[in-house]
């Protein structure tokens, strides 16, 4: 598999912006999606009282998450749902796989789902003989490739059909084609014969809905509907805050999660699961397992700031908007959680040690802001996360395992602090500036060279603020008198 960490970003991030044809897949699928969602959202005059209704939806999910998940637990089983319950992980993994091998399975099917590549499942899977198989085919393509994914719905964004058709050819043997058509029927003839001999079949959950004890499943392809009715069994792992109310809310989130992700103004299949198959039913599993994560999540809930990272809704609307993800893509972040939403979520789940240099992938444009669907507010965590690491206060969620600071970078720092602190040697240390960045040849005497070396410094303005604030003064004086 893939090597990429969190803590290379830096050489990644170098090392993708001097990948053209990476860049030039990333430019093409998020400009596309970029466009679909605006022509989507324009069609909804009341796109933004909407937004606003599921930020307050989830906003009250996360303030009483206690309560809806006893609410969803219980009525899950009476439908007959297994609930189980996994702090981390590893508790995760060992229960999936527990159940997985206690139906006998030697091959499970998986549909897309963001939270077993967090848990790392297809590898716990693996080391216990069981062989799992992504059936999304973007996740299928790189499960093919040996990577991880790129992208939170596109799994596959970073890659071109050229170097799709190559991967075909080497790994299942097919004929050496460009043809869209027989690389979709070739991966279609595979993975059917999966969901036909295997015995398990796991999923994610969109939505798990506390009123119903149902889960919410939304996709374009058709296979999450044959990996959780074929197989005997079918085990789902979702992060305790997927969570909401009523079915109701669903009439929200189904009106923002399509048309923020893909442009859609609805996914093309909805599978509201609702326990296993019951007498007279044609077709579904005999036993329905739940397993709810939390690793780390209940952490992120004590402050209000980092409590509103667990309101995403895994749109990946904010990946296609920032600049940062259009120019490197996902990999460089060394994270299952990439692009904005990765910056601020993988510092608080894996510790800030690790992805110390994610909350400074960001310009703080905003954009991220403008068209995430429940409004929150990234570039205020990127700033708190920023906070925590410079100060080396504990990041909510993580260890507090904040690597210090150089030491010359925090002398510097308090002897900064403490010059600027006084109007006199503010003053002073302005105009010291200013006569040294007149003078080209002097420049080299400011300790800004990490700055300088991939921004232009301007030259300031001959009279300062507070000159031009003094004779504007004087001037109100002189006409007063």
């Amino acid at each position: 598999m893939s090597e990429f960490t969190p803590q290379r970003f830096r050489q990644q991030a170098d090392d993708a912006l001097h990948d053209e044809v990476l860049r030039s897949a990333l430019r093409r699928a998020t400009g596309l999606f970029g466009d679909r969602r605006k022509a989507a959202i324009a069609e909804v005059p009341e796109w933004e009282a909407l937004r606003e209704r599921g930020r307050v939806i989830k906003e009250n999910v996360l303030f009483h998450l206690d309560r809806y998940l006893e609410q969803f637990e219980s009525n899950a089983r009476r439908q007959g749902i297994q609930v189980h319950w996994a702090r981390d992980a590893k508790e995760a993994c060992d229960l999936i796989v527990d159940l997985a091998a206690s139906a006998g399975a030697r091959t499970v099917v998986k549909s897309k789902s963001m939270t077993t590549e967090e848990v790392h499942l297809n590898a716990a899977l693996e080391r216990a003989e069981i062989d799992p198989v992504e059936t999304d085919l973007g996740e299928w393509i790189i499960q093919l490739a040996g990577e991880v994914p790129s992208h939170i719905i596109v799994p596959a964004i970073h890659k071109t059909k050229a170097q799709i058709a190559e991967l075909f050819t080497e790994k299942v043997g097919l004929a050496p084609t460009d043809d869209e058509k027989k690389l979709t029927e070739c991966a279609r003839g595979i993975l059917r014969s999966c969901f036909v001999t295997a015995d398990v079949g796991i999923s994610g959950a969109n939505f798990c809905i506390a009123e119903t004890g149902s889960i919410l499943l939304v996709e374009n392809e058709g296979n999450i509907r044959m990996t959780t009715s074929l197989p005997r069994v079918h085990i789902a792992l979702a992060g305790i805050e997927k969570v909401i109310p009523t079915i109701d809310d669903l009439a929200v989130f189904l009106r923002l999660l399509p048309r923020s992700g893909t442009g859609q103004h609805l996914t093309t299949y909805q599978s509201l699961i609702s326990g296993p198959r019951r007498t007279g039913d044609e077709e579904g599993p005999e036993e329905v397992h739940i397993v709810l994560l939390d690793n780390g999540r209940s952490a992120m809930l004590r402050e209000h700031v980092t409590r509103q990272s667990l309101a995403c809704i895994r749109c990946g609307a904010c990946l296609n908007a920032c600049p940062v993800y259009q120019q490197i893509g996902g990999h460089a972040y060394g994270s299952v959680y990439p692009g904005p939403i990765g910056a601020v979520i993988t510092p608080q789940l894996q510790g800030a040690k690790k992805a110390s240099q994610l909350p400074y992938a960001s310009s703080l444009c905003g954009a991220c802001r403008e068209v995430c669907p429940v409004k929150i507010d990234i570039p205020e965590l990127l700033l708190h996360l920023r906070s925590c690491i410079a100060d080396k206060s504990p990041v909510p969620g993580a260890p507090n395992d904040i690597p210090s600071r150089p030491w010359p970078e925090r002398a510097g720092f308090r002897v900064w602090a403490w010059w600027w602190s006084g109007p006199k040697r503010y003053a002073l240390s302005s105009w010291i500036a200013g006569a040294v960045m007149r003078r080209p040849w002097l420049r080299w005497l400011l300790p800004v060279g990490g700055w300088t070396a991939s921004r232009d410094l301007r030259t300031p303005a001959t009279r300062s603020f507070r000159a031009l604030w003094r004779d504007s003064l004087a001037e109100e004086r002189d006409n007063d008198a």
